[in-house]
Parts: structure tokens; C-alpha cells; sequence
């Protein structure tokens, strides 16, 4: 009875190690593969990381199944909170290989998908990140990819359209230890002094800052045309109401992470004018799969509480989703390693336009989208690519 029972535990044991190491469950008849999704749903980050995920849940919910070898596959999501935090972005990245996942979405903040990047690495599972934009995420990691644009190409658009709106001094804001927001700073500040803009003054501040006065008033004395100023959705708010309330008049603008409908909620009037670039608009979808999304995905955001405008952020964890889904039937695996050599060949049809990836693993996505917020909306303004 004994040797019995030593043998059934070491069944159990071998079974359980075999699908910790990736690939599928077999459950009920049904098989299974995980994907697993890495992102913040608290910490500073939480509102933004929270509307990738909704992208991601409606992209299951919409595709549910994938094929390998001709067999149907369920598609479970197993989420991780990484907390907005680089400590905790390796413990959820580590949750997420022992839970089985053949390949990981995520994160929203470049700055965590940068710490867990070796993890992925490590392990062999593959990880696809919607909208973390700082170039070092995928630089030297075989097993990052990204179905966004990249920082040095969003700092030169809005460089760009500061300079083509008349601009000729600008202020720059960028948080301490955030690598999309020193990141996105430097390539404005960069592409700004190259088309022969003055930088005239160039701030930092502490995570968990409130204060802003302080860094605002030195601004308002070097008298700005514009402030860029990349930061999180909670301190957007606080750098926009302190900066009116100094009487500093300069524009306000900012990256993607700004397209947040708290920030005009919290900013209030004072958000008027102020202007970011971004990955999608809704009313100018690119693809017939974009047409399907933008009209399922509105039903889905009002079923969750949630406005019925449609975050970028979304529209790229659905696309990162559809991405992953694609190399798996292309690599006919659930194995992490078949999965990261089908990415280098993928072709899609996203939301946000086509998806294939270059050497680095980064998306080929030439073009950003410029809003403005007016009347407490975002508004879009125009379109910018390059070639």
C-alpha cells in the first residue's frame, strides 16, 4: 500500500513539474494552453495597465480557441499584477512561467518589462508587449517582441509638431528611475535641439512626488513654449493643475501614456489644450479587423463599467493577443521556443494596423496618432508617419 502511495505522488509531482516547464493541460477532455498577461493593475501604472488588460480579456473572449495540429486548443488567460513595481515585475514574471504560459503579454511600462525581460529570456517563453515603447525592452532579448511604435520615433513626432506649431523653446519633465519617461524626454529633447529649438530648462522629480511647484516655477522663469513632460496617469494630473495654477501658459504636452480619461477627469478645465501622441483612433479605423473591434469593444467597455471611448492601450493588448495566437498555430506548438522563432515570421491584420517585426522584435509602425484634449475629450488632430 505503501510503495502505492509513493508512486502516485511521484506521478502527481512528474505531472505537475512537466506543466510548470510550459505547453498545454489536458483537462477534462479538453486540452488547454495558457497565455499569461503581465501587467499593473495597481501602483501607478494600475488605470493604465487595467485598460491593456480589457483589450486582452475581449481578444479572448472574442478568439478563445487556437489550433495545433488540427487539434482545438481552449486559450486560458493566467494574469500576474506586477505592481507597477521592478521588484515585483520579477515575482509576477516568475508566477507566470510556473503557471505553465507557452507565451506572455505585456506590460504596460517599459520600465518593469525591461526587469522581467530575463526571466522571459531564461525560461524560453516568448513575451509580446503592447505598448511599453522604450527601445530597451527588446534590445538584445530574444524573446521580447512589441506590436507598438518606439520611443525615438514618438519623441520626434511630437518634437516635430511643437516645431511645426511655432514653437522655439520648450521645458522638458521627466520622473527619476523611469525608463519610458527619461527615455521619451531625451529623444524629444534630442529631436527638438536637431530642428533648432532651445531647451530651456530640463526638470526631474521623485516617484511619488505630489509637489510640483517647485520644479513648475523654475520652468515658469525660463518662459517656455512648450513643457513635454512623459509621466504616469496619476502625476499628469498634479504637473497640468499646478502648472495653470502658477499662471504658466506654455502648451503641456505628452506621450501616450496621457490618454487617459482620469487625467481630464482629475485635471479638469485645466487639461484644456494639452496635447499627446498615441497608437490608435476610433474614428479612423485601418483594418477590417479594426471596423469588428471598434463596435464589439465599445459593448464590452460599457459591460465593465467603463467609458465607451476606446484607450490605444486596448486596441494593442487585443493586438498582442491576435499576434500571439498567430505564431502559436504558425509554430503548431505550444512549446515557447517554436513560438518565439514563428514571431520573427508573423503577418497580421491588427487593430492598429499590420504587425510584423523587424531584427530587434520590434513592430515596423510608421505612423502616431496627435490628440488634443478639447471640451474635456481627447480630440484628434492629425496624423503623423514617416517613412
Amino acid at each position: 500500500m505503501k510503495k502505492l502511495t509513493v508512486c502516485l505522488l511521484v506521478l502527481l509531482l512528474a505531472s505537475s513539474v512537466l506543466f510548470a516547464a510550459g505547453g498545454a493541460e489536458q483537462k477534462s477532455g479538453a486540452k488547454e494552453i495558457v497565455i499569461g498577461v503581465f501587467e499593473p493593475l495597481t501602483g501607478e501604472n494600475g488605470g493604465g495597465g487595467y485598460q491593456e488588460v480589457l483589450g486582452m480579456r475581449y481578444a479572448n473572449k472574442v478568439y478563445p480557441t487556437v489550433k495545433i495540429n488540427g487539434e482545438t486548443y481552449n486559450v486560458k488567460l493566467v494574469e500576474a499584477d506586477n505592481k507597477s513595481d521592478k521588484t515585483e515585475a520579477v515575482t509576477a514574471a516568475q508566477s507566470l512561467i510556473s503557471s505553465g504560459a507557452s507565451v506572455i503579454l505585456g506590460s504596460y511600462g517599459s520600465g518593469v518589462s525591461i526587469a522581467a525581460g530575463d526571466i522571459f529570456l531564461d525560461n524560453k517563453v516568448p513575451a509580446i508587449g503592447a505598448s511599453c515603447t522604450n527601445p530597451q525592452v527588446t534590445l538584445g532579448n530574444d524573446y521580447y517582441y512589441r506590436v507598438c511604435f518606439l520611443d525615438p520615433f514618438q519623441g520626434t513626432v511630437m518634437a516635430n509638431f511643437a516645431w511645426q506649431e511655432g514653437a522655439k523653446k520648450a521645458a522638458v519633465i521627466t520622473q527619476l528611475g523611469d525608463d519610458y519617461s527619461s527615455g521619451l524626454g531625451n529623444f524629444f529633447l534630442r529631436a527638438f535641439k536637431e530642428l533648432g529649438g532651445n531647451v530651456v530648462s530640463e526638470q526631474q522629480f521623485q516617484t511619488n512626488t505630489t509637489d510640483f511647484k517647485s520644479i513648475l516655477t523654475n520652468i515658469k522663469a525660463a518662459n517656455p513654449d512648450v513643457i513635454f513632460a512623459p509621466s504616469s496617469i496619476a502625476t499628469a494630473p498634479l504637473i497640468i493643475k499646478q502648472a495653470r495654477e502658477l499662471g504658466i501658459t506654455a502648451k503641456i504636452m505628452a506621450g501616450d501614456t496621457w490618454e487617459n480619461s482620469s487625467i481630464i477627469e482629475n485635471a479638469g478645465a485645466s487639461a484644456e489644450g494639452v496635447v499627446l501622441s498615441t497608437f490608435f483612433d476610433d474614428a479612423d479605423p485601418a483594418t477590417a479587423e479594426a471596423a469588428k473591434f471598434i463596435e464589439g469593444f465599445k459593448k464590452y467597455l460599457v459591460e465593465n463599467k467603463q467609458p465607451d471611448i476606446i484607450p490605444a492601450v486596448s486596441a494593442l493588448g487585443y493586438d498582442a493577443y491576435i499576434t500571439a495566437l498567430k505564431a502559436i498555430e504558425l509554430a503548431n506548438s505550444s512549446k515557447g521556443s517554436a513560438i518565439r522563432d514563428a514571431l520573427a515570421k508573423v503577418d497580421v491584420e491588427g487593430v492598429t494596423g499590420r504587425i510584423v517585426f523587424n531584427e530587434n522584435g520590434d513592430a515596423n509602425k510608421d505612423m502616431a496618432f496627435i490628440k488634443v484634449v478639447e471640451g474635456g475629450q481627447f480630440k484628434f488632430l492629425k496624423t503623423v508617419s514617416v517613412i
